[in-house]
């Protein structure tokens, strides 16, 4: 059995050090989404917060439209630490509507409409 002729080059390290670093790069976008995911259902889980389901029957109520964003963010700012979470809908007409809601309680606290 003969061994196949390497250049010195060796232009299958360069492949393999391309796509280790691109495994790399994937894992930890992942472990990042899935930690994000995991905040959340830890905070559902021990009460904190109402699950997305909930809090997106209750604004469809008030604010008929497609969901194209959520967000949940936990802000310290004015007061006790809290829960948010970020809406954006696309309503009827084009109008784009951002909402902040409280994810403990599902009130909206504050609305912006842009046509």
């Amino acid at each position: 059995m003969t061994m196949p002729n390497r250049s010195p080059t060796r232009p299958w390290r360069s492949r393999f050090l391309r796509l280790w670093t691109a495994v790399l790069v994937g894992a930890s976008a992942v472990s990042w989404a899935g930690s994000d995911h995991d905040r959340a259902r830890q905070a559902t889980e021990a009460g904190e917060i109402l699950p997305l389901r909930t809090i997106l029957e209750r604004v469809q109520r008030d604010y008929p439209g497609q969901v194209l964003d959520v967000e949940l963010d936990r802000s310290d700012n004015h007061g006790p630490a809290r829960w948010i979470y970020k809406i954006k809908l696309l309503q009827g007409g084009g109008a784009l509507v951002k909402l902040k809601v409280d994810a403990r309680t599902g009130a909206v606290i504050s609305q912006k409409s842009k046509d």
